[in-house]
Parts: C-alpha cells; structure tokens; sequence
C-alpha cells in the first residue's frame, strides 16, 4: 500500500531536529510520495535541501504564498520564474489568494496568482491553489484563464458541493482532502460524501491541522493515515482501497 501526502511543508523549522526519523517513519508506514509545496524566498534553500537528500520521496514545487505577498511581491515573483528557468520541479506551488488573514493586498495577490498559472502553463505543470476565503475571485480568474493546458489541485478544499463541482467542471483538478476531514464539527465530511472519491488527492498540510487524534500538535506527514481511515469510513471502502485510488489521482496530477 502506498499513500501520497499531495501537500506537506516537512522542510519547515518545525521539522529541524527530527526532520530524517519524521521522513523515515513516512516511508515504513506506505507514505513514500511527499510534494513540498514552497512558500517564499525563505523557504526555498531548506525545500530544495530535503528534495534532495530523498530525491526518491520527497518532490519539491516552487512558487509564492498569496499570504507572503507585500510591496516586493515583483521580486519574489522574478525569482520564482528564475528558478523555474534553473531547476525541475513538479508543479508551481502554493499559488492563490487568501482573504482571510490580510485583505491589504488582494490586487497584488490577484497578479501573482495570474502571473504563476501562467508560468505553469510556459512549463507545462500543475499548479496547487490555496484558496481561503477566496473561492468567488480564485473562480473569476480560472474561469478567464482556463484552457486545456491548466490543471492541478485545490488544497485543504472545505467549501460546499457547488464549489467542488465548479473544480470538477475544469476537468483536470483534483481536490485535496486534509485533517479538517476528521475535525468532529467541520461537516466537511458530509460534503466529501457527495464527491466521487475520483476527484480526491489526500494531504497533510503538516506542520499545519493535525487531523484527530492529533488535533493540536505538530502535524506530519505519517498522520496521513488518519485521514485516509476517515475517507475510508465515509465510502465505506477499505484504507487500502482508499489509499490506491487516490496514488492513482495523484499520478494523473503529477505526472509520475
């Protein structure tokens, strides 16, 4: 059984004391296929540090948080595309807009986001959107940009039925399912049951909503089991069921 955690931040600070046993845990549990999503200028250096001492396992994106954007957001954006230019990634990412922590900069994030779907489609990759607060101008942008070259997932989706129908109606996005899945008042539940399991990528978003038992601590990416016992119960299929289909989504993102 292999599962893939589609979004997990394992080169962050948080991992740096125990960051080989949390990789190595990953791998003897079935959990050998980590995309590490960047975030700004920052986190470049140790993202590509993990990408490459498990080249195996771990794959590394590149792009620029909507939450990191500010004045210098042109800057970061340059060296998002130079490094695009200067190494491979397998797909441009986290890539959006966020309203709910800062709405100071929703014309700056707004550029960016057009500005990286773009790129992706110059390099012929998926892209990984964070969407909070944000589902109504994510959608106005897609829909303007959308063609047959644009393709990639939702992260930690917890929107309504609709919504994931809009994503669906794109026909090359998947969904990303995460801990909130298994929060005991998200209701998130109900709504992944009105999704066919086709559509569903998994992740952690480790460090970040442990799902439950969990809740509250230090999220990795070894918690992905949990979610996946959640999706089992909520189909009524098995975690090994659960964890085939949704490789198999993965795949069809990724590429490999």
């Amino acid at each position: 059984m292999i599962l893939t955690d589609t979004h997990t931040h394992l080169y962050s600070e948080q991992f740096n004391e125990d960051i080989d046993v949390v990789v190595q845990n990953c791998i003897e549990k079935g959990i050998e296929r980590l995309f590490l999503p960047n975030i700004d200028s920052t986190s470049i250096e140790s993202m590509m540090a993990l990408g490459e001492k498990y080249p195996e396992n771990c794959f590394p994106m590149m792009g620029f948080h909507p939450t990191s954007v500010r004045d210098n957001y042109k800057e970061e954006l340059a060296l998002v595309e130079q490094c695009m230019s200067n190494h491979k990634f397998c797909a441009v990412g986290e890539i959006g807009i966020d309203l709910y922590w800062d709405k100071t900069y929703v014309k700056e994030q707004q550029e960016a986001f057009r500005f990286q779907i773009e790129l992706a489609k110059k390099y012929d990759l998926p892209f990984v959107i964070h969407c909070r607060d944000s589902f109504d101008e994510i959608f106005e942008i897609l829909d303007e940009l959308n063609d047959d070259k644009m393709r990639g997932i939702f992260h930690c989706f917890t929107g309504t039925v609709e919504q994931a129908n809009h994503i669906i109606n794109y026909g090359d996005f998947k969904i990303g399912i995460g801990g909130v899945v298994t929060f005991k008042n998200s209701g998130l539940d109900n709504i992944v049951e009105q999704i066919d399991i086709k559509h569903l990528v998994l992740e952690t978003d480790s460090p970040y909503l442990a799902p439950t038992p969990h809740r509250g601590k230090r999220n990795e990416s070894t918690y992905l089991y949990n979610i996946a016992e959640k999706v089992a119960d909520i189909y009524n299929i098995s975690v090994e069921e659960v964890a085939e289909i949704t490789t198999e989504n993965s795949k069809q993102v990724f590429g490999f």
